[in-house]
């Protein structure tokens, strides 16, 4: 039977798609467009948090399957028990198709972060976390403060578009605050990340040894996806190397 189960046992990396309930779903904006994504949810039973992930920058080939959030959404409904909804912000295009109107800079976008926080409280998602990357952050230090969330992680915080009185904010909210900052980011590293978020005083900034902006490799990602669930359901924490039982296959 020991052997059974070892032939069984799958290395969890890359691509692959763990059980899961998908769901492609539509968001809509008070400015009238529909953003398409879709929701994962635990394969059994309620999810005990929600990541509600921002994609990077549009402009230079960030989408809803960037490859952290896709993988987000392949492993941890299955490891760690949580919800992932990912969406295409206005005027992006994938695999899932094309989320209506153009690029806002980062200004127009505040609508779309809204549509997926009324989606959220529509569906009674609990406990959500905004997971920003890159741009992403952006988004989630500009807008997330008028969202009922619990925190936000913010992966690759480059600080182009944040104000600093946008960032200085967040030293009077309650709700965490994460940044992951890799040690050979391309815009933003360890100590002027600490100078640039110095106005939070609460702020969990993590230096990842040896990470860069886009995170490449199954290291980097595991060390992504691992620090999200410490902070979001640390008892799924640290997550498993392998995965015993059927699963989706890889995307």
């Amino acid at each position: 039977m020991l052997e059974d189960e070892l032939v069984m046992a799958v290395e969890i990396r890359g691509g692959i798609n763990l059980p899961a309930r998908r769901e492609d779903i539509e968001l809509h904006t008070s400015d009238g467009l529909t953003l398409v994504g879709e929701l994962a949810l635990p394969l059994e039973g309620d999810p005990v948090a929600t990541l509600v992930t921002l994609h990077p920058l549009p402009t230079a080939g960030g989408f809803m399957d960037s490859h952290i959030l896709r993988k987000a959404a392949g492993r941890l409904p299955a490891l760690a028990q949580l919800a992932v909804l990912r969406f295409n912000t206005r005027g992006t295009k994938s695999a899932r198709g094309h989320s209506h109107g153009e690029f806002g800079h980062g200004v127009d976008e505040r609508a779309d972060v809204a549509a997926a926080m009324d989606f959220v409280h529509q569906r009674g998602l609990p406990h959500p976390w905004l997971v920003g990357w890159s741009f992403g952050t952006e988004l989630a230090l500009k807008y997330g403060r008028e969202h009922a969330i619990d925190g936000a992680i913010l992966l690759s915080p480059p600080l182009h578009r944040a104000t600093a009185e946008e960032v200085a904010a967040w030293n009077n909210d309650h709700r965490q605050l994460v940044a992951l900052v890799p040690e050979h980011d391309d815009y933003l590293q360890g100590p002027e990340a600490r100078e640039r978020f110095s106005t939070v005083s609460h702020i969990d900034i993590v230096e990842v040894e040896g990470g860069k902006h886009l995170w490449v490799g199954e290291n980097q990602t595991k060390r992504v996806l691992n620090e999200i669930v410490e902070r979001v359901n640390p008892s799924a924490a640290p997550l498993p190397e392998f995965w015993e039982g059927e699963f989706e296959g890889s995307a």
